[in-house]
């Protein structure tokens, strides 16, 4: 089964996010100790679709925001420096204009606020598992911040804040979740 495009998968997950809060309230808690932490992983970082949610995505929302990368006045768009961000910066440029918006906004289901999804999503989302800042948990959809991921994050948004943690032993092991806010500049 194949859903018709993107716009259907949105209106699927808030319908979904909407019926699980009305049924559940907002204070539901998990049944068992597995419920928690699988609840507490994807509500730190996750992927939804093919871009960046939890925390995790919409701390890096924010952050492209409070830099002027992206625009939240109308919509979500990116501003020029943002579209000069994707390429030079963070390296990885997005791809010619098509039929997919190259940012939109995406409801986030655990933080009821928006991170980005679009092309641009895609891409982030992409490079960061390609460059091992994030490592699945499992095979599901749920992400770890590693070492490398929190290097990266401090060094092109200015993000800082790690939780859990610990001792890491290569650049590319799972750390924790992201929990810090953007950073001014």
């Amino acid at each position: 089964m194949r859903l018709a495009g993107p716009r259907v998968a949105q209106l699927i997950e808030d319908l979904a996010a909407h019926a699980a809060h009305a049924a559940h309230g907002a204070g539901a808690r998990p049944a068992t100790l597995r419920a928690a932490s699988a609840a507490r992983a994807l509500a730190g970082a996750r992927t939804c679709y093919d871009h960046l949610a939890g925390r995790l995505g919409v701390t890096i929302t924010d952050a492209l925001t409070a830099r002027g990368l992206l625009r939240q006045d109308a919509g979500f768009a990116l501003s020029d420096e943002g579209l000069s961000w994707f390429a030079v910066e963070l390296g990885a440029p997005l791809p010619a204009a098509g039929r997919r918006p190259v940012a939109r906004p995406c409801l986030d289901w655990t933080e009821r606020r928006h991170h980005l999804a679009g092309s641009a999503g895609a891409v982030l989302c992409a490079t960061a598992l390609e460059r091992g800042w994030v490592g699945r948990i499992g095979s599901g959809r749920a992400l770890s911040v590693t070492r490398a991921g929190h290097e990266a994050l401090e060094r092109l948004l200015g993000l800082t804040g790690l939780e859990g943690g610990g001792p890491v032993s290569g650049p590319a092991e799972p750390q924790g979740l992201l929990s810090g806010r953007a950073g001014g500049g």
